[in-house]
Order: structure tokens, then C-alpha cells, then sequence
């Protein structure tokens, strides 16, 4: 037994690439940066050092998403590792890319949210951005909660 499941945060670190193949299918292709800290074993100091990972989606689920995404955007994405080899110009070429099963909004510009078509497929409902600024979210949480109401 096997198993192939990736589980990726990080930033937009490109704007997404929506196409189609030849039956129609709609394919959207986009980066995602993961930064992973380490110590600088010559300054003692921790560090960022960004790993890029190449994402990609499938369907109407792909098509419905891409508006909401721009470059700079947080995400959380849930999918599966694809490997893929050829050959170009007489080179041998692979890549290893996620295909993703899920993918969850963490952050949007406004006005990118302002412009996004209304709909969708639900998946970019949970993160919606305040339609005027300063407004914020409903919760459901109106402040009267302590320690010992938790039932944990």
C-alpha cells in the first residue's frame, strides 16, 4: 500500500493559467511558494527559504476558482503528487507537480473580489473579502465567550 497526499500553504506566485484541451476541459495551472524556515548555520539567525511548487486543477471546479486567485494570494491546497516526463528538442524533460483535489482561499485583495463573478462553486464561497472597507466578516461570535464555557 501507498500513499499519495500532499497537504501545501503558501502564496500565489504567479497569476493562474486557465486553458482548455481539445475535448473543452478546462486545465488551470499556478505556483505555490512554501516557505520552509532553517537556521543560517553562519549567522545563528532562522531563515525563510521558499520551495516553488507547481499546481494544477481540473473541470468546472478549476474554472469556477480561477477568478478569485491572483498573485500574492494565501492558499491551502490538498492534493496529489503526478509526475511527468518527455521530451523536447531532444531533451529529456520531467516535472513533478500537485494535482489538487482541494483548495481553500486563505486571503484576497479586495478589489479582486469585488470584480469575481457572483456563484461559483463553493469551494471559493468560504473566503469572501468585505464588500466595503472596514467591514468585517459575520462569525456568529458575539464576545461572551470564556475559558470555562469550553467543554474541552
Amino acid at each position: 500500500m501507498s500513499i499519495n497526499k500532499v497537504i501545501i500553504t503558501g502564496n500565489l506566485t504567479r497569476e493562474p493559467d486557465l486553458r482548455q484541451t481539445a475535448s473543452g476541459m478546462a486545465v488551470l495551472g499556478f505556483g505555490v511558494a512554501v516557505n520552509e524556515r532553517r537556521k543560517n548555520s553562519q549567522t545563528g539567525e532562522w531563515e525563510d527559504f521558499p520551495n516553488y511548487v507547481d499546481c494544477t486543477m481540473f473541470g468546472s471546479r478549476a474554472q469556477g476558482i480561477a477568478p478569485y486567485l491572483t498573485k500574492g494570494g494565501k492558499v491551502a491546497i490538498e492534493g496529489h503528487l503526478r509526475w511527468s516526463q518527455w521530451e523536447r528538442d531532444g531533451q529529456k524533460r520531467s516535472k513533478l507537480e500537485v494535482l489538487v483535489d482541494e483548495i481553500e482561499l486563505m486571503s484576497q485583495s479586495r478589489s479582486k473580489a469585488a470584480n469575481a463573478p457572483q456563484g461559483g462553486t463553493g469551494a471559493e464561497s468560504a473566503q469572501t473579502a468585505p464588500s466595503a472597507a472596514g467591514e468585517q466578516p459575520q462569525t456568529g461570535y458575539d464576545g461572551d465567550l470564556y475559558d470555562w464555557d469550553i467543554p474541552f
